[in-house]
C-alpha cells in the first residue's frame, strides 16, 4: 500500500540534487531535466551523504567517495550495478512533489576484493625491516646532490651489509601521489583506511609507503631538508595523508602500527634542527612508533650561510655525519629487535582512554540508518 508524503511545491527543487531528511531518514531528490528522482541519501560506501553529492549526466555521485548510483533508478554506475541503494517513486500532483515512502526498491552492496592494504596485520618471520624513505623534492630527470638523502643511502647501506636487515628505499620524488583532500574535515567516518584517495585512485602511488609502515618494515627512517624552518613539503604531504593510520586510533581504537621503530635524518643550510626533530617525532609518536636513544642525527651550517656548494662540500667529507648515520640506524635495529623479542607475536592493539569511539548519528553507516 502506498504511503505518499508531500515534500513541497516543485519550485522547491531547482537544483539537481537536493537533500531532505523525513524524519530520520535521508533521502536526495534529484532534478534532472524536467524528471524527478528520489533516492536514499546515504551511500552504501561508508555511509557518506549522497544528498549532498553533485549530477554527473544521469548518475550522483557521492562527495565522500565518488561511487555512483543512477538519479532515478539508484542503481550504480556501469560495472558496478549490484550496488543500488533505495529509490522511490515519485509523482507531481497539484504542482506539488510527492514520494511513495513504502515504494522503496531494496538495498544491494556488491561483493567487493577487499584493498590490498586491508589485510590482516602480521609480521612475518625474518630479518629486521628498514624501510628509507627521502622527502627531498627534486627534478627526478635531472637529479642534484641532496645531503639528507645521501646520509640516508649510507645509512641504508649500512643496514643492509653490516646489520642483516632487509633494506627498501622510497624517494617520495619519484612517486605520483595526490594530497590529502580533507576527508576527515568532512566526517572522521570519511577518512578511512585504507585511504580514500587509494582505493579511489589505482595510478596513486602512496600505496607503497602505506604498504612499508603498517605491514612490511619494522624500522622507518626517515630523511627530509631543512626548508625556511621546517620538513620538506613533500614530507608534509606524506604526512597529511598519513592522517588516514593516525584517525583509525581517534575514532576506531584500533592501532595500525605496533613495534615499529622511527629515526630521522634532517639536514640543511639553515638552523632549526630541534623544532623540525620535534615535529616529526610528535607525528610517529601519536601513530605508535617507538624511538631508539637519540633518535635523529642532524647537520646544519646556520641562517646566514648562503655558500651552498660548501654546504654539499662538507657533508661529502664528513666522516663525523656518515658514522652518525650508520649508528643512527643501528641503535634504531637495536631498539626494533628488542621490541620484536619482548612481543613475539604482534597483533592489532587497542590505545584506550583520550578519546573513546561511540557510534553517533553522524557516524553511522547504511545499515545502521533507517529508510
Amino acid at each position: 500500500m502506498a504511503r505518499w508524503h508531500d515534500l513541497g511545491s516543485v519550485e522547491r527543487f531547482t537544483l539537481p540534487v537536493t537533500p531532505v531528511a523525513i524524519g530520520k531518514a535521508r533521502y536526495a531528490v534529484t532534478r534532472l531535466g524536467g524528471k524527478f528522482g528520489v533516492v536514499s541519501g546515504v551511500c552504501n560506501h561508508a555511509g557518506g551523504p549522497l544528498a549532498e553529492g553533485r549530477c554527473e549526466g544521469e548518475y550522483l555521485t557521492c562527495p565522500w567517495h565518488g561511487w555512483k548510483y543512477h538519479a532515478i533508478t539508484g542503481k550504480g554506475e556501469p560495472g558496478f550495478e549490484a550496488d543500488a541503494v533505495p529509490s522511490h517513486e515519485v509523482r507531481v500532483e497539484g504542482g506539488n512533489l510527492l514520494v511513495d515512502l513504502d515504494s522503496a526498491t531494496p538495498r544491494t552492496k556488491g561483493k567487493h576484493p577487499p584493498h590490498p592494504l586491508a589485510r590482516r596485520l602480521e609480521r612475518t618471520p625474518g630479518a629486521i625491516r628498514v624501510v628509507g624513505i627521502s622527502t627531498t623534492n627534486m627534478d627526478t630527470r635531472n637529479p642534484r646532490y641532496s645531503t639528507s638523502e645521501a646520509l640516508l643511502d649510507v645509512a641504508m647501506d649500512f643496514a643492509g651489509k653490516e646489520l642483516g636487515a632487509e633494506t627498501r628505499a622510497i624517494r617520495l620524488a619519484e612517486l605520483r601521489f595526490r594530497a590529502c583532500e580533507g576527508y576527515y574535515s568532512k566526517s572522521a567516518r570519511a577518512c578511512t583506511w585504507p585511504c580514500s584517495i587509494t582505493q579511489m585512485d589505482p595510478d596513486d602511488q602512496l600505496d607503497q609507503v602505506y604498504e612499508a609502515f603498517v605491514h612490511w618494515a619494522d624500522v622507518f627512517l626517515v630523511a627530509t631538508p631543512i626548508r625556511w624552518g621546517g620538513a620538506s613539503s613533500l614530507y608534509f604531504k606524506m604526512v597529511e595523508r598519513m592522517n588516514c593510520i593516525q584517525n583509525q586510533i581517534t575514532i576506531a581504537n584500533r592501532v595500525l602500527l605496533r613495534n615499529k621503530v622511527a629515526a630521522f635524518i634532517i639536514t640543511g643550510g639553515q638552523d632549526n634542527v630541534q623544532a623540525v626533530a620535534g615535529q616529526m617525532m610528535a607525528f610517529f609518536g601519536e601513530l605508535g612508533c617507538q624511538f631508539p636513544q637519540f633518535p635523529f642525527v642532524a647537520h646544519s651550517r646556520g641562517w646566514s650561510a648562503e655558500d651552498m656548494e660548501r654546504n654539499i662540500e662538507y657533508v661529502q667529507k664528513s666522516t663525523e655525519l656518515r658514522d652518525g648515520a650508520r649508528m643512527l640506524v643501528a641503535r634504531a635495529v637495536h631498539t626494533a629487535k628488542g621490541l620484536l623479542a619482548h612481543d613475539a607475536a604482534p597483533q592489532e592493539v587497542a590505545r584506550g582512554g583520550r578519546k573513546a569511539h561511540q557510534l553517533t548519528l553522524d557516524e553511522r553507516g547504511p545499515e545502521d540508518v533507517p529508510e
